[in-house]
């Protein structure tokens, strides 16, 4: 069989690994089923296409197993089933049908939606498992294993993802070795495709040509970083076709420039500041930082080295901050349990990143193995890796949780800037008007202060007003920060007219 043969003729060793594992898939999966009871969804995509030929392989492979006669690949008996949408790319539909002339498929065409088609199919059919092209990181991939029963509601039948842990880069690896035709839609930049509506070139891909006013863009299988996949999908409606929004993996998509506020928490992940063995310090410097960016954290908590603890705290926080920034427990060891409790918060598992898992292979060696290396699993299906040229591996974002791997200032220093160029070239999270923050200090009482205090705050109420002290017998220190500098100064004026004058002098 020429795919076989393609794989087995390969150098690509991780090819070869993802490939015996989807064979192993559909091997097993016709031994739990037979022909009558299983069917293979095609669509035309890339991944659609990778799965038509594995099954392909792997059903081959099967029947070579069984000691039966060799009918060759004319004879294709799995039922496929193509749901045609007046809403899908010409070139996506002729693909389907060329190929499904091409490799002799029988063909179920549905011309409703999914779920209303499948309902139907499965009243006539006596189908049990279906064949998926899922991937991790699709939208749909969350919380599905390689044989994943369906959805309440929805028609019973198991779904069958041979290729669920495949990467970008898997993809388009095996669609090349292979040499096997795909939609022509990937060779014109486009790198996921949807429906007409909510699709275009990825931009990563576009050639730059001041000599002509088209745009032209490479292949699809030139795009460097696999994340940015879906980078082609955009927000549109059709009255058609419904509405169709971007993913987002970040604060819900309304005005941040309107709004007066962005709030972020701040979580400090480590057994040894609770026990006060270090002094946390990449705490204070990270507010400081936020503040420097119009950003108003409104919590700063440390948590132990539990999966518990962790997902308590970021599950508390998520929903009334834009964003989190978590550190600490980042790591090989047996306290470094941040990843499985942010997962644990958003109710994913951890799942293997194979882009993640080539940089630190780059980082650390041949002590990064494929197979066992537990820093490589990431929360499933949520997980951007945030990437710059300056960062050994990139960070880690999951919808609004940051995940910084500093131990130090210098080292959080170094990841800030990164993520603030990242915020500038591609809108990573909004910068606000920074902070300005002003002191008075004075020597008087905290008695002769406090309900003058009190009524500024009433007079005020757009300003933080604090107080403190540094020693006991010290001056107090009255701190005025906010926005507005005018509103600033006219606080510390209304202030200093409630005492004689010369009590309060202006401080750095």
């Amino acid at each position: 069989m020429e795919i076989d043969k393609a794989i087995r003729e390969s150098n690509d060793r991780r090819l070869k690994t993802k490939y015996n594992n989807a064979i192993y898939v559909i091997k097993r999966a016709l031994a739990l089923y037979s022909i009558e009871e299983v069917a293979f969804s095609f669509n035309g995509g890339k991944d659609s296409t990778v799965l038509l030929h594995v099954l392909r392989a792997g059903y081959f492979l099967y029947k070579e197993e069984q000691s039966c006669s060799n009918e060759g690949l004319n004879d294709f008996p799995i039922r496929t089933i193509y749901f045609e949408s007046t809403c899908a790319f010409p070139e996506i539909n002729s693909f389907t049908y060329d190929a499904a002339s091409a490799y002799g498929l029988q063909m179920d065409i549905i011309r409703t939606d999914f779920k209303s088609g499948l309902e139907d199919l499965l009243k006539t059919k006596p189908i049990r498992a279906i064949f998926l092209g899922v991937r991790i990181g699709d939208p749909t991939a969350v919380g599905q294993e390689q044989f994943s029963p369906s959805s309440p509601g929805w028609p019973s039948f198991m779904r069958v993802n041979p290729i669920l842990d495949w990467s970008y880069r898997d993809v388009w690896a095996f669609l090349l070795t292979c040499k096997v035709q795909y939609c022509s839609l990937y060779d014109q930049g486009y790198t996921s495709i949807g429906s007409i509506y909510d699709t275009v070139p990825n931009a990563l891909l576009c050639i730059s040509d001041s000599s002509s006013s088209k745009e032209t863009f490479r292949p699809a299988y030139l795009l460097s970083d696999g994340r940015l996949e879906r980078a082609g999908r955009v927000k549109k409606f059709s009255p058609v076709c419904g509405s169709f929004s971007a993913v987002s993996n970040g604060p819900d998509s309304i005005d941040l420039r309107k709004s007066s506020m962005l709030t972020a928490s701040v979580i400090a992940v480590g057994d040894e500041i609770l026990f006060g063995t270090i002094e946390d310090q990449l705490g204070p410097s990270l507010c400081r930082k936020l503040h420097s960016i119009g950003w108003c954290v409104s919590q700063a908590t440390v948590v132990r080295n539990d999966v518990d603890s962790v997902a308590e705290e970021v599950e508390r926080r998520k929903p009334t901050n834009d964003l989190i920034f978590i550190y600490g427990g980042v790591g090989p060891l047996h306290s470094d349990v941040t990843l499985s409790g942010v997962a644990k918060a958003f109710g994913v598992r951890l799942a293997p990143d194979e882009e993640f898992e080539e940089y630190l292979r780059h980082l650390i060696g041949d002590q990064c193995t494929g197979d066992r290396n537990e820093m490589a699993q990431l929360p499933e299906g949520i997980t951007e890796l945030l990437h710059h040229e300056n960062l050994p591996v990139p960070l880690i974002k999951c919808q609004n949780v940051i995940i910084l791997t500093a131990t130090n200032i210098m080292e959080l220093a170094k990841e800030w800037e990164c993520l603030i160029e990242l915020t500038r070239s591609g809108g990573l999270f909004e910068m606000m008007e920074p902070y300005i923050s002003k002191c008075l200090i004075t020597q008087l009482s905290d008695v002769e202060t406090a309900q003058p205090l009190s009524k500024l705050c009433l007079e005020f109420p757009d300003l933080y007003i604090g107080a403190y002290r540094r020693s006991r017998t010290g001056p107090l220190t009255i701190s005025f920060k906010g926005k507005d500098q005018a509103r600033i100064e006219s606080a510390m004026e209304a202030l200093c007219k409630k005492f004689h004058p010369g009590v309060f002098s202006e401080t750095n």
